[in-house]
């Protein structure tokens, strides 16, 4: 007979699989016409770009691009430096296991670096490494027991957690644009390097509608026409609603951006300006903390039962910290004594992470580019490492934590010193996504099937082995757990020792039967 249960629902946004890849891009960059012949590169900069991505059977589909500036001496008294901007096309398939039609993916993109080799004074081969972080997500939503009816002779092992259940997923594009002014005085040439980072992310939560609100922080070094190096920096607002039925201020959001398409050209309609226009896909995911009561494991001394059980594996204990981590170093960089820094490129890199119950330590550097030059404009490029090391303390259980760490520069400093040394001061702010994998032994179709046979023993001796519990114990002999406490005066039901001796009582059952509904 089937067994009176109540049920509740339960919806689970599972992980898949998880995959760093490295994408390896290459291509030959020819010189425009209306440009001077290469003599060599100074540095190569570039943004990627993800325009359309898809998950199919066992793989997921990327086509993207990696918006890149060159920088070149040129192979002319007149020029000493020019600029060639090109688009690297790519489309990869990275096989992923369990992936299957349907299911979402988030992709987080990062160039590694770019090389450039000078072929001849027209061509240019051009080399990419791109660090892929792919995710892929199944939404799965299923009925869970929280309680047992008419369970006078049932034994049953109940858990009372919290568990991250997902109420909702949306995404939205959002056209980012603005025109950035330069100095009255400069008569724009060509755009020599663009860098753009997502920072300042915030969100709103009302009215079934998350508001999402970003920065798009845009670098431009660009030429004039009488040969002079300038920059330019700002800041484009990135804002969007992406609606989701029944989110509510309480609830936990995750947001991911993605830069999807780009355009950076000198304005047409307005002197001394650039235009900046960007395509950004925002991604929402929303969770709601659910206390549960979920039943893993049941069974009757006298009744025979019958049920199906699978493991299933969700998210528990989600939070969100932020914290500035600040770096102050003194480094040494080589023939920088009369030069001028024109930009500096700061890339953050973890080498090392350290779990503990109580915190997590990184290990990381910053890999520092300067962009320098002389006083006839000669430009070169300079690298340092800075190392660094951050704690993310006052955690519980900080060995079995997932942790994904993102960090944004969000101040810096140089300070030139004699010798060539730089006082290096960076203002990291440490984004911290935590969350735990719960697995659940979940129970379904409950039914009796009889009579279970009588115990020929009225009491047995028994020796703890490893991995045994209290419950697995009495349900093998057929007895109870409140039984075996009773039985050997056992303190905490918990608290067994491999070897230890117990008495199991045989299990003798009340006169009136149990009637299961």
């Amino acid at each position: 007979m089937v067994v009176d249960t109540n049920k509740e629902n339960l919806c689970i946004n599972k992980l898949i699989a998880t995959k760093k890849e490295i994408i390896m891009l290459e291509g030959d960059v020819i010189v425009p016409d209306s440009k001077p012949d290469i003599l060599s590169t100074i540095c190569t900069s570039g943004v990627a770009c993800i325009y359309r991505k898809e998950v199919l059977e066992e793989k997921v589909k990327i086509d993207g691009n990696i918006n890149t500036y060159i920088m070149y001496l040129a192979d002319d008294e007149k020029d000493r430096v020019r600029g060639i901007n090109t688009n690297l096309d790519f489309s990869e398939n990275i096989n992923i296991k369990g992936a299957k039609e349907g299911m979402d993916c988030k992709i987080c993109v990062k160039t590694k670096s770019i090389e450039t080799k000078v072929i001849n004074g027209r061509k240019v081969s051009l080399k990419a490494s791109l660090e892929l972080d792919i995710k892929v997500y199944s939404r799965e939503e299923m009925e869970i027991i929280n309680k047992v009816q008419n369970c006078e002779d049932l034994q049953v092992l109940e858990k009372s957690m919290k568990v991250n259940s997902l109420i909702g997923t949306g995404e939205t594009k959002i056209y980012a644009k603005d025109t950035l002014s330069i100095d009255n005085i400069d008569n724009l040439a060509e755009i020599l390097k663009f860098s753009v980072q997502i920072c300042d992310k915030d969100i709103k939560v009302s009215y079934n509608k998350i508001l999402t609100k970003a920065e798009a922080e845009v670098k431009i070094m660009y030429l004039t026409e009488d040969n002079r190096i300038n920059s330019v920096n700002g800041k484009i607002p990135i804002v969007g609603f992406i609606d989701i039925p029944n989110v509510s201020e309480e609830n936990i959001s995750e947001v991911e951006y993605e830069i999807k398409n780009l355009i950076v050209k000198p304005n047409s309609n307005e002197e001394h300006s650039i235009y900046v226009e960007m395509e950004v896909g925002v991604f929402a995911t929303v969770y709601e903390e659910k206390q549960i009561n979920l039943i893993e494991d049941l069974y009757s001394p006298s009744e025979v039962i019958n049920f199906n059980k699978k493991q299933i594996t969700t998210i528990t204990d989600m939070q969100n910290r932020k914290e500035m981590n600040k770096v102050v170093e003194k480094v040494k960089v080589e023939n920088l004594e009369n030069r001028n820094i024109l930009d500096v490129d700061i890339t953050p890199v973890i080498n090392n992470q350290n779990k503990f119950n109580s915190k997590i330590m990184y290990e990381g550097e910053l890999e520092i580019r300067f962009i320098i030059s002389n006083a006839e404009l000669q430009v070169d490029t300079r690298m340092v490492n800075v190392p660094f090391q951050y704690e993310l303390n006052s955690l519980e259980d900080g060995e079995n934590l997932n942790a994904d760490l993102n960090i944004d520069i969000k101040n810096k400093d140089f300070v030139i010193q004699d010798e060539g040394n730089v006082t290096v001061n960076a203002d990291m702010e440490m984004e911290s996504n935590l969350y735990r994998n719960a697995n659940l032994n979940i129970l379904d179709e409950i039914q009796t099937a009889g009579e279970r046979d009588e115990q020929d023993y009225n009491i047995v001796i028994y020796i703890v082995k490893k991995g045994d519990t209290l419950w697995n114990i009495a349900k093998r002999f057929g007895s109870t757990v409140d039984d075996i406490v009773r039985t050997n005066g056992i303190e905490d039901p918990d608290k067994i020792q491999v070897g230890q001796k117990i008495y199991i009582p045989k299990y003798f059952r009340a006169m009136q039967k149990v009637n299961y509904a």
